[in-house]
C-alpha cells in the first residue's frame, strides 16, 4: 500500500514536471523567436542606413570624377586626374556592399542593375572625351556632343540613386514601425511569460503540500514496518540500545532483553544493570570502550561476553555510533548481536583445519624420511653393481652382463627419482621467508651448475636485465635450474641448443594467462628455445607429478621437475604456463606477482 501510494505521488508529480518542462520549451522557442525578429528588423534598420550611405558614396565619388576630369579639361593639370583614377576602384567597392546589402531586396537588385549600366556608360564616355582631349579636339563637334552625353548620363544617375535612396526610406520607415511594434509587445510577452511560470510554480507547491500531507500518513504505516524489523532482530538475535548522553537516560530494544536471557523490560534500562551481565573479566573493556565512543564518534566492533541467570555464556559482537540531532544533543546508538554459534562453528573448523595441517606435516615428513631411508639400499645396490662390473664382469655371460647393465640403469634412475622427490617435498615444505633477490645473480649461477651440459651441447644461452625482487631464492634458483635442464635436455641432436630468456612486467587486464590472478601487475619470464618441442594438446599436462611425453630410452627423466617447478611458482602465488610445436620448440612463461 505504502509504495502504491509514493508511487503514485512520483508518478503525478513526474507529469507535472514533464509538462512544465514541455511548456516551458513551448515558451523559450516563442520567445527566441521573437527577439530573433526584434533582431532581424533592427538589422534592417541598419541595411537601411548602409546602403543609403553606400548610395551617397558612389554619387559622391562619380561627382568628384567629374569634377576632377573637367578641371584637367580646362587646366591640362594632371593633378586634378586624381580623383577620376580612383574613382572606378571606389565605386566597385561600393558596389560590391551594395550588392551584399540588397541581397534579399528585389527592386534594389533591378535598380543596382540599371545604376552598374549607368556607370559603365559614364567612364566610357570620360574613355572617349579623353581621346580627345588628348589629340586637341576639344572644340570639335564630336567632343560636344560626348560631353554633353555625359551630362545626361549624369542626371540619369544622380535621378536613379535619389530613387533607390527615396525606396530605401520608405522601407525605412515601415521597419521603423515594425521595430515599435514589436519593441512594445516584448514586455507584454515576458510579463505573460512571468505570470505563467508563477503559477506553474503555484501548482507544483500545491501538489507537494499534498504529497507532504500523505508521508504524513505514511509515517504511521512505517510503525507497521518498526514491529517487522523487532521480528527480524528475535530472528538475527540482535538487540538495541540508545544512550541519551546529556539526560544519562538509556533505551533498550526489547529482544535486547532477550539477548541477555530476560524478558522485556524485566529492569531499567541503564548502563549499571548492563554491566551486571558482562563477564567480569570483560566489564573494564566495555567501560572504556563506551567511554571512548564519546571522544571518538564511533565505536569499532567490539566482542565480550555476557553471563545470563542460568549461568549461559554467551558471545557478543557490538557496534555503536555518536549521533548529535538537530537540537544538539547527543545520542549514541548501539547493536548487539549474539554470535555464539559463529564462535562454536569457527572453533570446529579451527579445530579441523589444526588436524589437517598436523595430517599434511606428518605426510611431508614420512615422504622426506621415506626418500633419504631409501637411499641407504639404493647406494649399496649401485656399489655391489659397480663392484661386480670392476671385479666379476669378465665372469658374466653376454646376457648377463646385458642383465646387470639393466640393474645399473634402473638404480640410476631409481637414483634420479628420489633426489626428485626430495626436491618436491622441500617445495612442499617452503621456507616462507621472501628476501630481496637479484634474478640476474640467480641465473648464473644456474648456468655455472650446468657448465657441463653447457659446454657438451655448444648450447647458446641469452638473457634480458631481470629485476631484484622479493622471492624464496632456493626455490627460484630450483625453478631456473629444472626449465634451462628441461630446454638442454630436449634439444635437437643435430641443431645446437638456443635458450633465451626475456623478462618484461606485465598487466594482470592485458595477458590471457592471467584471467585468474589476484593482482593488477606481473613479472613475466619467459624460457624459449629451439628443441623438439611438444604437441599444444599437453600443455597442462607436463606440469603434472610423474608425467612424461618422451619415452624414457630416448630422454632421462622422472617427470618430476615441471612439477616442481609448478610448485614453487604456486607458493610464489604466481603461475606457469608451457607452450610447444613438434619440432620446433618450447616456450614456458613463468608470472611472478609485483609484490613478490
Amino acid at each position: 500500500m505504502i509504495r502504491k501510494v509514493i508511487s503514485k505521488a512520483s508518478v503525478i508529480l513526474r507529469a507535472i514536471f514533464l509538462i512544465s518542462a514541455f511548456l516551458i520549451i513551448i515558451i523559450g522557442g516563442f520567445t527566441y523567436k521573437h527577439i530573433s525578429n526584434l533582431t532581424n528588423s533592427t538589422k534592417l534598420v541598419v541595411g537601411t542606413y548602409k546602403v543609403n550611405m553606400e548610395l551617397e558614396q558612389v554619387l559622391s565619388y562619380l561627382k568628384d570624377a567629374e569634377n576632377g576630369y573637367r578641371n584637367y579639361i580646362l587646366t591640362k593639370d594632371t593633378t586634378y586626374l586624381e580623383p577620376y583614377l580612383t574613382a572606378r576602384e571606389k565605386v566597385n567597392a561600393s558596389f560590391a556592399q551594395l550588392r551584399v546589402s540588397a541581397d534579399n531586396n528585389v527592386a534594389q537588385k533591378e535598380n543596382l542593375k540599371v545604376l552598374s549600366k549607368y556607370i559603365d556608360a559614364l567612364f566610357d564616355n570620360f574613355t572617349k572625351s579623353n581621346a580627345l582631349v588628348e589629340t586637341n579636339q576639344t572644340l570639335s563637334e564630336a567632343f560636344k556632343s560626348t560631353f554633353f552625353e555625359e551630362k545626361i548620363i549624369m542626371d540619369s544617375i544622380t535621378k536613379k540613386i535619389g530613387d533607390m535612396i527615396a525606396l530605401e526610406n520608405r522601407q525605412l520607415e515601415q521597419r521603423k514601425a515594425q521595430n515599435q511594434s514589436n519593441l512594445k509587445f516584448t514586455p507584454l510577452f515576458l510579463y505573460l511569460m512571468l505570470l505563467f511560470t508563477l503559477f506553474l510554480i503555484v501548482v507544483s507547491y500545491h501538489k507537494i503540500s499534498n504529497d507532504l500531507k500523505k508521508i504524513k500518513g505514511i509515517n504511521n504505516e512505517l510503525l507497521i514496518f518498526k514491529e517487522a524489523t523487532v521480528q527480524l532482530e528475535t530472528i538475527g538475535k540482535h538487540g538495541n540500545w540508545i544512550w541519551h548522553i546529556d539526560t544519562n537516560i538509556y533505551t533498550f530494544s526489547d529482544n535486547l532483553y532477550r539477548v541477555l536471557g530476560e524478558k522485556p523490560g524485566a529492569f531499567p534500562a541503564s548502563h549499571e544493570n548492563f554491566l551486571e551481565f558482562v563477564h567480569p573479566e570483560d566489564r573494564k573493556k566495555v567501560v572504556k570502550d563506551n567511554q571512548s565512543m564519546i571522544k571518538n564518534q564511533d565505536l569499532p566492533f567490539i566482542y565480550y561476553r555476557i553471563i545470563q541467570k542460568n549461568g549461559t555464556v554467551k558471545h557478543i559482537k557490538a557496534y555503536g555510533k555518536l549521533l548529535v540531532g538537530n537540537d544538539d544533543e547527543k545520542r549514541i546508538i548501539g547493536n548487539i548481536t549474539d554470535i555464539s554459534d559463529e564462535i562454536e562453528n569457527f572453533s570446529a573448523l579451527e579445530e579441523r583445519n589444526l588436524e589437517l595441517e598436523r595430517n599434511n606435516k606428518e605426510l611431508s615428513e614420512f615422504n622426506y624420511v621415506a626418500s633419504h631411508d631409501l637411499q641407504e639400499p639404493l647406494r649399496k645396490i649401485q656399489t655391489f653393481i659397480s663392484r661386480l662390473q670392476d671385479k666379476e664382469s669378465k665372469n658374466f655371460s653376454p646376457t648377463g652382463l646385458q642383465y646387470l647393465e639393466r640393474i645399473n640403469v634402473a638404480a640410476t634412475r631409481m637414483r634420479l627419482l628420489i633426489d626428485d622427490l626430495l626436491q618436491f617435498s622441500r617445495t612442499n615444505k617452503p621456507d616462507k621467508e621472501f628476501v630481496p633477490t637479484n634474478l640476474n645473480t640467480l641465473f648464473e649461477q644456474v648456468k655455472q651448475d650446468l657448465a657441463e651440459t653447457i659446454l657438451a651441447t655448444k648450447a647458446s644461452i641469452t638473457h634480458e636485465n631481470l629485476p631484484t625482487l622479493a622471492v624464496i631464492p632456493f626455490q627460484i634458483h630450483q625453478l631456473f635450474l629444472n626449465l634451462l635442464s628441461n630446454s638442454l635436455k630436449y634439444s635437437k641432436k643435430l641443431e645446437v641448443p638456443k635458450i633465451h630468456l626475456a623478462y618484461s612486467k606485465v598487466a594482470a587486464t592485458t595477458d590471457a594467462n592471467l584471467a585468474k590472478a589476484t593482482q593488477k601487475w606481473y613479472h613475466k619470464i619467459t624460457f624459449t628455445d629451439n628443441g623438439i618441442g611438444f604437441d599444444p594438446q599437453y600443455a597442462s599436462l607436463i606440469f603434472e607429478l610423474f608425467s612424461r611425453l618422451h619415452n624414457k630410452q630416448e630422454y632421462s627423466g622422472t617427470g618430476v621437475g615441471l612439477s616442481i617447478c609448478k610448485k614453487i611458482t604456486d607458493n610464489h602465488q604466481g603461475f606457469i604456463v608451457a607452450q610447444g610445436k613438434p619440432n620446433v620448440g618450447s616456450v614456458f612463461t613463468v608470472y611472478l606477482p609485483e609484490a613478490g
